[in-house]
């Protein structure tokens, strides 16, 4: 388990996180999300043990994470934008890599390379971004880590590539109980393969939730009153997160499990109504236009 214990980081005068708490249970797969500078990479590096918060602590298994070797011998970080030493090539990653975790398969990691067209022995200088992240991922999973930290992981891939790493965690999940925490922005992506979500907004958590604990709580209701109801009364028994209008017809986002929205707007005098269930990408604009981040006065000032 991995814990992220009011954790705060500083960068000259910014304050790029601001007292963040996160559990992460292993055997799952947990998506960090967030608006642009919301702290996202900052903390994936910091829970990675790559730089140190200035308050706060976090922990992996029990173990604090900065400068402990034990610790991060149990987890594998892979940057938005990997590093690799001058010169190498991945049969150089390869063997050194081999030196720093004790359990790295080397027999797979050369399996792999042949599998994705990786050459063993050409410069990584001379590819492309997809194949460097390709690469990056196959160190971080042949390293048999409990836990792989990734930065914008799919973000270069093309969707066959994408759906061939997936595939790739999937397998390593069920062999082994790996546990991925993917920080993305590409929140359709996350949507396929994490059970748990935490969400981001200027340094500071918003919420931290199941996934599809959360798409159980929030609706999206489209409806039509009778003529003559007062809208505002009817919604205001409801736990309104956001509401439109276009003529007749209402779109709201409401708070609420389906079968409980269901029966209140069975129970009012509508003429047509509607519940459905959100996509991540729409709880998150909806989450975060709740504490200020509306989009459309960003757009339209």
């Amino acid at each position: 388990m991995i814990e992220v214990r009011s954790v705060s980081k500083y960068f000259e005068d910014i304050k790029a996180v601001d007292h963040v708490n996160i559990t992460i249970k292993e055997d799952c797969v947990f998506g960090l999300i967030g608006t642009n500078g919301a702290g996202k990479s900052t903390v994936l590096r910091m829970m990675s043990g790559v730089i140190k918060p200035d308050e706060g602590e976090i922990v992996v298994d029990g173990l604090p994470v900065f400068d402990n070797v034990e610790a991060k011998q149990r987890l594998f970080f892979i940057a938005d934008e990997p590093y690799f030493f001058a010169n190498a090539t991945p049969d150089d990653m390869g063997k050194y890599y081999s030196s720093v975790f004790p359990d790295f398969d080397l027999l797979h990691y050369y399996s792999f390379l042949d599998h994705f067209g990786l050459g063993r022995r050409r410069k990584i200088a001379t590819f492309s971004k997809g194949m460097k992240k390709q690469l990056a991922i196959l160190c971080g999973i042949c390293s048999k880590t409990k836990y792989l930290f990734c930065d914008e992981t799919f973000d270069g891939l093309d969707p066959v590539m994408r759906q061939g790493i997936k595939s790739l965690m999937a397998k390593e999940m069920d062999e082994r109980g790996m546990t991925p925490i993917i920080a993305s922005h590409n929140l359709r992506e996350l949507e396929d393969i994490c059970d748990r979500v935490g969400l981001l907004h200027r340094g500071g958590v918003l919420l931290s939730k199941d996934l599809e604990e959360m798409k159980c709580n929030i609706q999206k209701v489209q409806c039509v009153l009778n003529e003559g109801v007062d809208a505002e009364n009817i919604f205001s028994n409801l736990d309104m997160v956001k509401s439109e209008r276009r003529g007749s017809l209402y779109t709201l986002t409401v708070r609420g499990s389906r079968e409980e929205i269901i029966n209140y707007f069975g129970s009012i005098p509508t003429i047509f109504f509607e519940a459905l269930p959100l996509s991540l990408e729409e709880i998150f604009i909806s989450e975060t236009e709740v504490v200020g981040y509306d989009i459309k006065k960003i757009i339209l000032g």
